[in-house]
């Protein structure tokens, strides 16, 4: 018999639970996933289960059976959680986990509760005409990516295993089938509040915004307006993440409301890519046509979703609905306000400016990003050079030969090192903590494809494992790994990613 189908008892370790299954059964429905042939691991993050407080030792030896859903969780309550959402801007009532499955909840060693999730275990009841499966491609890509974003110290739900099925699925060929297994402090959505408030359940609203204080933002149950106070402590937490986003050139890619979520962790990395060439233009998704989602657009998108958001929560603001509005008005003009200065804390410590704003570090930021832009420069490379810059003028060069006239930003770095002059930090303390924000190292888009092809069509993954090792440390510089430092050579180029559903 095969091992994973039958394996060995694992242990007091898992003692699992499910909040979210106490809730009113509107909110999500009861699914067992769907067994597997063959279910064989590809890759285990043992330090996220360790962390999570699981025993990674047996989950080594037996974790095929549970990571491809083929063996239930002790106390676990499988179920698909129910949502509503505004895909590019259209919206739809009626969505769901149509091929993801929440296994069960577990303490981590921090005391923080969080979700274990099955994606591409087999269809649910909000699968519509789906198959519930996933394809390897889209298991591996999300497996790097939400580890990478992990590393950059970015919010973001996490992976803790890949599991080949031994079955194949069917898209626009036939491909190789995986189970991805998601961690996340949550899988709630600005989608899960509009369910209710489109089906005018207003009490679910509220029984709704209970259980997300309860669970992520404890310290406003004392607040005078709690359901206002947590739609503000949601868009800053967005307002935040998104500016940490534009911080490494991340580009969502598909930035609809159900891919929101309430926690402030990034989530659904299908479509998703990283920027070579600046340029605030710039879209990857196959299927964002109209470049709704490009890089430059985020802050707007992440307003709008806020929008959304406070719209679905307006009844339960204020029981005046004249100061309900005015109470959500407010909130969302607030999301640029807070996501501006996030971004400029981020920004500045991109270049080195350490000290309270001055009207010349706005300048300076400006037009640095405006030479970026007209010469075409990389964008990773162009702080990371940046960085070296700061230490050494020697360095200049190297930074210059990335644009495409090598002398233009040279009127800039003479003004740029007049103001850093202007601070009492040494060279080499501004270069070093300048690299700790300018990461050396990205989810490189042709490198991804390439890993991802060698597996699907080779079964090769020692690309897939290269490319986790290296981004594990992204702010290091690691001679070993030179060549995926660099932007594609021309014919390696990625012009469009695709969801993979």
């Amino acid at each position: 018999m095969n091992e994973a189908s039958n394996p060995k008892p694992i242990g007091e370790a898992f003692a699992f639970d499910n909040s979210y299954a106490r809730l009113p059964d509107i909110f999500f429905a009861p699914v067992d996933p769907t067994p597997v042939e063959a279910p064989r691991v590809i890759k285990f993050n043992r330090a996220l289960a360790e962390e999570l407080g699981l025993d990674a030792d047996a989950l080594e030896r037996h974790g095929a059976g549970y990571f491809s859903g083929n063996v239930p969780l002790p106390g676990g309550l499988p179920l698909a959680m129910a949502y509503a959402g505004h895909q590019f801007g259209q919206f739809v009532p009626r969505l769901g986990d149509g091929r993801a499955i929440l296994l069960a909840e577990v303490i981590d060693r921090n005391g923080r509760r969080r979700d274990i999730q099955l994606k591409g275990a087999g269809q649910t009841p909000y699968s519509r005409r789906g198959d519930g499966r996933a394809a390897l491609g889209p298991v591996l890509r999300e497996y790097i990516i939400s580890e990478a974003m992990h590393a950059l110290g970015i919010p973001t739900t996490r992976a803790l295993a890949a599991v080949a099925t031994g079955q194949a699925v069917y898209r626009d060929r036939v491909l190789p089938g995986a189970v991805f297994t998601r961690v996340a402090a949550s899988h709630i959505r600005v989608g899960t509040f509009q369910f209710f408030a489109a089906r005018g359940e207003t009490e679910n609203v509220r029984v709704l915004a209970d259980h997300v204080i309860d669970r992520h933002y404890p310290k406003l149950k004392g607040a005078e307006k709690p359901y206002l106070a947590l739609l503000d402590a949601v868009a800053d937490r967005q307002a935040a993440l998104i500016a940490r986003w534009l911080c490494v050139g991340f580009i969502h890619g598909v930035m609809n409301t159900d891919n929101m979520t309430i926690s402030g962790e990034t989530i659904d990395f299908g479509p998703c890519a990283f920027m070579d060439r600046y340029d605030p233009r710039t879209v990857f998704s196959s299927i964002d046509q109209h470049g709704r989602y490009a890089f430059g657009n985020q802050p707007a998108i992440g307003q709008w979703n806020i929008a959304r958001l406070a719209e679905a929560m307006l009844a339960i603001l204020d029981e005046n609905e004249d100061k309900a509005l005015e109470a959500a008005n407010a909130a969302v003009t607030r999301f640029m306000e807070r996501f501006q200065e996030h971004w400029k804390a981020v920004i500045r410590a991109k270049t080195g400016l350490g000290e309270a704003e001055q009207e010349i570090d706005q300048a300076l930021i400006r037009d640095l990003l405006a030479i970026l832009y007209e010469q075409k420069a990389d964008y990773t490379l162009a702080f990371r050079r940046l960085a070296d810059a700061a230490e050494d003028d020697a360095a200049d060069a190297a930074l210059g030969g990335l644009l495409e006239d090598p002398d233009a930003l040279t009127p800039w770095l003479a003004a740029w090192r007049d103001r850093l002059s202007q601070e009492g930090v040494s060279p080499k303390a501004r270069a070093a903590q300048m690299r700790q924000v300018n990461p050396a190292f990205i989810p490189r888009n042709h490198k991804v494809e390439e890993a991802l092809n060698a597996a699907i069509d080779h079964g090769d993954f020692s690309l897939f494992e290269a490319l986790n090792d290296l981004l594990s440390r992204p702010y290091e510089d690691q001679p070993a790994f030179a060549a995926y430092a660099g932007p594609p050579k021309p014919g390696e180029e990625i012009t469009a990613t695709f969801c993979g559903t």
